[in-house]
């Protein structure tokens, strides 16, 4: 029997996605993260022996193990990890016999950009929003409108919804001047005695997170203020509200997200982005595209041209060449040419599988710091 791994880019493993696939009868071994050398190992004992496990599911260590039953290579989050996607799934995609591979993200990615990342793949796009969601404004306030902010939440609250507040940084610190999600806490705790306010953030433990969650989802949290944590796979209809602390801290990408926390249930939703009455000219391009537009692509061309293609597809961080004449914003009409003479090059499965083992091959000698391993 061939195996599944499914490789999750995201900070935890879901067990609840994970436990979707026991009914069906597959055996499997849950990794949130393979821990050095010993744990490879052990993983990999079970790995070679198809009657005791079929699917694994670790955190980011598929690239270590010997796959050679893989029959499917599903990537989960997979734009979370900048140029590193890029060396992982070409690893990834020569385990086993020729695994089918499915790569997921829910980042919006600019046509040339997903053209040179995933041009060796069938790409499909979801550009519409699911049913019954609803408009969300968004608005850009300083500090000078908390008053009215604390208002808005008010109105909210008082009307049944919910609030997240999000901040940058778990505590303040002396060497950057943010406010911190802690100082956060106490201070709403106090303009809200009334409502029941919580934290979230990294640093508790899983339980105490999921704790907290469960009675979010439940209602019986009027305001939570949280970090980043919350970017991702939070789903509360009935939030209504999200303020951004510091807006001009966070990439186009991440506001996206956290905006999206949201307008995920019939009531008309509002994202409050809070930032100094002065900020830099960068930071007010993206927060004025931000209140500009909800679409997640138009913003992604944005992030493209404020940050450049390198710096955006991680290739900086993961040590893969830059185009030296070509332009993702200018040239998308030639890549998508160079696309097509590709295809023509590799027609033959034999060439394409050669050509994919070359680049995996060539993947390897990267290093997280970006230097091509000799010897």
């Amino acid at each position: 029997m061939r195996g599944v791994a499914v490789e999750r880019f995201d900070r935890d493993v879901d067990h609840g996605e994970a436990a979707d696939i026991e009914p069906r009868g597959q055996r499997q071994v849950r990794r949130p993260g393979v821990d050095g050398a010993d744990g490879v190992h052990a993983l990999q004992v079970g790995i070679g022996q198809p009657d005791l496990v079929e699917v694994v599911v670790p955190r980011r260590g598929c690239a270590q193990l010997h796959l050679e039953q893989a029959g499917a290579v599903p990537l989960h989050h997979a734009g979370r990890t900048g140029g590193r996607r890029v060396v992982q799934r070409l690893q990834l995609m020569t385990k086993g016999d020729k695994p089918n591979t499915l790569v997921m993200t829910a980042t919006p990615i600019p046509r040339t950009l997903a053209m040179t990342l995933y041009g060796d793949l069938d790409l499909s796009v979801i550009d519409e929003m699911p049913p019954g969601r609803s408009p969300i404004k968004t608005i850009h306030v300083t500090e000078r409108d908390v008053p009215k902010v604390y208002r808005t939440l008010e109105e909210q609250i008082r009307q049944g919804r919910q609030c997240y507040v999000v901040f940058p940084v778990i505590e303040e610190s002396e060497k950057v001047d943010l406010k911190s999600a802690t100082e956060g806490f106490e201070r709403l705790s106090k303009v809200f005695p009334d409502c029941k306010v919580a934290l979230l953030h990294g640093r508790l433990k899983s339980e105490e997170k999921e704790a907290v969650m469960r009675s979010f989802s439940a209602g019986e949290i009027h305001i939570l203020v949280s970090t980043t944590v919350i970017e991702v796979g939070v789903d509360v209809a009935n939030a209504t509200v999200m303020v951004i602390e510091h807006a001009e801290r966070f990439g186009l990408a991440q506001l996206h997200q956290l905006r999206g926390r949201v307008g995920r249930g019939s009531q008309a939703s509002l994202c409050l982005l809070m930032t100094p009455s002065k900020i830099g000219d960068t930071a007010r391009e993206r927060i004025e595209a931000m209140v500009a537009t909800t679409d997640g692509f138009r913003l992604s061309e944005v992030d493209l041209r404020l940050r450049g293609p390198g710096e955006m597809a991680g290739t900086r961080q993961s040590g893969l060449p830059e185009f030296r004449v070509a332009n993702l914003m200018e040239d998308s009409a030639l890549l998508a040419l160079a696309q097509r003479e590709a295809q023509k090059f590799v027609q033959s499965e034999e060439q394409a599988m050669r050509l994919l083992q070359e680049f995996s091959t060539r993947a390897s000698t990267i290093t997280p710091a970006g230097l091509v391993t000799v010897g």
